[in-house]
């Protein structure tokens, strides 16, 4: 906000409505999701400002210069998931131990963690009893994340690798759950950076460039996942979906909508309940 109103007082005579369609769109390259909640806290200030001044710009929702997304993650197979975790279960390194490897992925795929968050997780951000993690301050906020007994068993044997670690390097404990080899910290690059090496080695990422999968794309599974299981399930989506966005530590259900059309099962799916829907519809009328 403070960027936009150093323009807007450079363009002062400029109307306001054209330093603002500017603003919005002053690199093609931006997400739709970024520009649009741009333009919401913009027209929230409209709208304050036309509580003095009845004749102030407000623009309707429909007038910002916002793109349809044409974002589609790679989005792992349940198969390719297994794979995966299996095959960092036998990763050894210089700098991470496979069990480290192993975990952080299970907590990738498991609770949809962003990289970051998964590895910046502290001992007491880990609540075993109440099988919960404590993500905090991500994205200007702070959220619980629960979790299953499956995961707890696997963190279980996380914090046994860990102690392991500690003892044979006599390192002074950092309070971090993933640790590398010689007992410091798990930096973020690091984590990336042997996910990588996992998903080149098992064949799911071509040798250089950064084509194929990425280290976040077990986010992406995760909700997709997700999405599906509940579709099998026969829930209402709509309905869940602000539920799934407030527990990936999403700003809005907006970040959250794009998985909905991520895979052609979804979408088979998503088709198949419309049709139903409506032959319901036309048997009852």
């Amino acid at each position: 906000m403070r960027a936009f109103e150093q323009r807007a007082g450079l363009h002062a005579k400029v109307p306001f409505d054209a330093v603002l369609h500017e603003w919005l769109s002053r690199s093609p390259h931006r997400q739709p999701v970024t520009v649009g909640l741009e333009f919401g806290v913009i027209r929230q200030l409209c709208l304050y400002r036309r509580r003095r001044d009845p004749d102030s710009f407000v623009p309707e929702p429909d007038w910002a210069p916002i793109k349809e997304s044409t974002f589609l993650p790679y989005i792992f197979t349940y198969e390719e998931v297994v794979h995966l975790i299996a095959a960092a279960s036998a990763h050894e390194a210089r700098h991470l131990a496979g069990g480290m490897l192993r975990m952080l992925l299970l907590i990738l795929y498991c609770t949809g963690l962003r990289l970051g968050e998964a590895v910046r997780l502290q001992l007491s951000d880990v609540d075993l009893e109440q099988l919960c993690f404590i993500v905090r301050e991500s994205k200007g906020k702070t959220r619980i994340v629960p979790f299953l007994d499956d995961l707890a068993r696997e963190l279980s044997d996380c914090l046994l690798l860990r102690r392991r670690i500690l003892e044979a390097t006599a390192t002074v404990d950092p309070g971090a759950l993933l640790l590398r080899n010689s007992g410091q910290v798990l930096p973020v690059k690091v984590a990336s950076e042997a996910i990588r090496r996992l998903l080149r080695r098992e064949g799911l990422k071509p040798a250089k460039g950064r084509k194929g999968p990425r280290p976040y794309e077990f986010r992406h599974a995760y909700a997709v996942h997700r999405l599906t299981a509940w579709y099998h399930e026969g829930v209402d989506i709509h309905a869940r979906l602000p539920w799934l966005s407030a527990y990936m530590g999403h700003v809005d259900v907006l970040g959250t909508q794009v998985y909905l059309r991520a895979t052609p099962e979804l979408m088979r799916l998503a088709s198949q309940r419309f049709a139903r829907h409506w032959h319901h519809l036309d048997s009852t009328s």
